[in-house]
C-alpha cells in the first residue's frame, strides 16, 4: 500500500467515523442505516483499484446491501431492523471485495468463506497497515513531508476535532445553541460524554478504514495463497477425507433414527392414532409442542448432508441414495413442525416469534430442495450462493409482510370474530404482549379500536396513549437521521385517536 492511498484511506475512514457519530449517537435506527451503507459503498467505489473492473455478475451485491439497509427506515420493528442491518453489513463487505476487482458471485463456497474471513481480518487490522504506510519517509532522522499530501485531508484532521470541542463548549455555555444543535442533529452534548463519543468515532473510523482498504488494494494475502487461487479459478478445495463406507454408516444410522421418528409422525400426527393411550396426552397437546426442536433437527440434517458432500472421497449410487433419503426424511420432519406450529397458532394466536419460525420453516424447505437438486447434479459448490439467495428472499419477504402489523391484525380478527378460534383456543388480546409490539402494529390497532369489545378497547387505548406520549417526548426519535416510515405512520394513526 503506497502513501497516497493510505492517507486517502485514513481520511475516508475519519470522514465515515464522524458521519457515524453524527447519525447514530442519539437518534433511533431509521434513515441513518441506509445513509451509512450508501456512504461506505460510495467511499469504496472512489478508492477502488485502478485497472481492475468489478465483475458484472457482482452488480447485485451493492443493490441488495442498499435494499436491506433501506428496510431499516421503512419497518418500525427493532428485531427486523437488526436482521436487516446484519444482512446489509454482510453484503456491504461482499460489495467492497467485488469493487476491488476480485469476483465473488461466480466463486465456490469455500473461496467465498475464505474471502469473508480475510475481509473481517482487514476490518480489524487494515487501519494499522494504512497508518504505517502513511508515515512520511525520514532522511537523517528528520521527517520529509511530501508535497502530495492533500490540503483537504490536513484541514479535516486538524479542524474537525477543534470544531467539535468548540461545539461542546458553546452548547454547555448557551442553552439556546444547545437546543439548536439538538434539534438539527439529535445530539445530546455535554462535557461528560465527549470521551465516549470520540472513542466511538475513532472505532468507526478504524473499521471503515480497514474495510475500505479491501476496495483500494484488494486482499493481497489471500490472492497470493492457494485459497486465493481457488477464489480466482472458482475451484473447490478438494477434501476427500472421508471414505464412502464411513459416509454410508453415518447416513444409515441417521436415516434409521429420523425414519423411526417420521414413522411415528405418520401414525400419530398425520394418521390420528390414539395419542392418549400411547403418550398419556390428548392429540391437541401432543401436536402443539416440539416445533422448535423439529426445526433444529432439520437444520442439523441439512448440515450433515453439506458436511458429507464436502468431505466424502467418492460419490457412489448407494451414497447418493442414502443422502437423498436423509433429505426427504428431513422434509417430512419440517412438515411435522409446520403442522404443529399451525395447530398451536390456531389455539393461541400469532406472535412475531411464531411468524419468524414459520418463515424459517419455509426457508429450510427451500434449502432442502436446493440441497437435493445440487447433490443429484454434483454441483454442491453452488450451495452457498443458493442459500444466500434464499436468505435474502426470506428477509425481504418478512419486510414486505411487516411481522408486527401481521400479528396485530390476525389477533384482532380473533377477538372480533370468535368463529376463527377453535373450541379449546384462546381469543382474548394479551395486553402485555401488545405493549412490546413495534410501531408497525399501531395503525392496525387504531383502526380496529372501534370494533373491539369494551375491556379490550380500554386496554388497547391505554397502550396507544402511552406509545403516543413516548413518540412525542423521546429525543431519540427527534433527529432527521432517525426518520422511519413505520414510526411516522404510527404517529399519524395516533393523532386520529379521539
Amino acid at each position: 500500500m503506497d502513501r497516497p492511498i493510505a492517507r486517502r484511506l485514513l481520511a475516508g475512514g475519519l470522514a465515515f467515523g464522524l458521519l457515524a457519530e453524527l447519525v447514530l449517537d442519539g437518534p433511533a435506527y431509521g434513515l441513518n442505516i441506509p445513509i451509512l451503507a450508501g456512504a461506505i459503498l460510495a467511499l469504496g467505489w472512489s478508492f477502488r483499484r485502478r485497472g481492475r473492473a468489478p465483475d458484472p455478475l457482482d452488480a447485485w451485491l451493492p443493490v441488495t446491501a442498499l435494499v436491506l439497509a433501506a428496510f431499516v427506515a421503512i419497518r418500525g420493528d427493532p428485531f427486523l431492523a437488526l436482521l436487516d442491518t446484519f444482512g446489509s453489513l454482510a453484503f456491504v463487505g461482499a460489495s467492497l471485495v467485488a469493487i476491488s476487482g476480485l469476483p465473488v458471485t461466480r466463486r465456490s463456497a469455500s473461496a467465498i468463506a475464505a474471502i469473508g474471513a480475510w475481509t473481517i481480518e482487514a476490518a480489524a487490522a487494515g487501519a494499522p497497515r494504512a497508518i504505517g504506510a502513511a508515515r512520511p519517509m525520514t532522511d537523517g532522522g528528520r521527517a520529509r513531508v511530501p508535497a502530495g499530501v492533500a490540503p483537504l485531508g490536513r484541514g479535516l484532521l486538524l479542524g474537525v476535532p477543534l470544531a467539535l470541542i468548540f461545539a461542546v463548549l458553546f452548547a454547555s455555555a448557551d442553552p439556546i445553541f444547545k437546543r439548536g444543535v439538538d434539534d438539527l442533529l439529535g445530539w445530546r452534548i455535554d462535557l461528560g460524554s465527549i470521551a465516549g463519543r470520540m472513542l466511538f468515532t475513532f472505532a468507526c473510523a478504524w473499521l471503515a478504514a480497514g474495510v475500505l482498504s479491501v476496495a483500494a488494494v484488494g486482499i493481497p494475502a489471500l490472492e497470493r495463497s492457494s485459497l486465493g487461487a481457488a477464489a480466482r479459478s472458482g475451484v473447490v478445495v478438494p477434501a476427500g477425507a472421508l471414505g464412502v463406507a464411513e459416509a454410508l454408516v453415518i447416513l444409515g444410522i441417521i436415516d434409521l433414527v429420523v425414519g423411526a421418528f417420521v414413522g411415528l409422525q405418520v401414525a400419530y400426527l398425520f394418521g390420528g392414532l390414539d395419542t392418549l393411550a400411547a403418550a398419556g396426552m390428548t392429540y391437541s397437546d401432543y401436536a402443539r409442542r416440539g416445533f422448535f426442536e423439529l426445526v433444529a433437527a432439520s437444520c442439523l440434517a441439512g448440515a450433515v448432508v453439506v458436511a458429507l458432500e464436502t468431505t466424502v472421497a467418492r460419490r457412489t449410487r448407494s451414497y447418493l441414495a442414502a443422502l437423498l433419503a436423509l433429505v426427504a426424511l428431513a422434509a417430512v420432519v419440517l412438515v411435522s413442525a409446520a403442522l404443529r406450529l399451525g395447530l398451536y397458532q390456531d389455539a393461541y394466536g400469532w406472535t412475531e416469534l411464531r411468524l419468524y419460525v414459520l418463515m424459517t420453516i419455509g426457508a429450510l424447505a427451500a434449502s432442502l430442495v436446493l440441497i437435493a437438486a445440487l447433490a443429484s447434479l454434483g454441483r454442491m459448490r453452488w450451495l452457498g450462493h443458493g442459500l444466500a439467495v434464499i436468505g435474502v428472499v426470506a428477509l425481504v419477504g418478512l419486510n414486505l409482510v411487516a411481522p408486527a402489523a401481521f400479528v396485530a391484525e390476525r389477533n384482532v380478527e380473533r377477538v372480533i370474530d370468535p368463529f376463527l378460534v377453535p373450541p379449546d383456543g384462546h381469543a382474548g388480546l394479551d395486553a402485555t404482549y401488545l405493549r412490546v409490539l413495534p410501531d408497525d402494529a399501531i395503525p392496525v390497532l387504531v383502526e380496529a379500536l372501534p370494533a373491539l369489545p369494551g375491556p379490550e378497547r380500554a386496554d388497547v387505548t391505554r397502550l396507544l396513549r402511552e406509545r403516543e406520549a413516548e413518540l412525542a417526548t423521546n429525543p431519540a426519535f427527534a433527529s432527521p437521521a432517525a426518520w422511519n416510515l413505520g414510526r411516522e405512520r404510527a404517529r399519524e394513526a395516533l393523532s386520529s385517536l379521539p
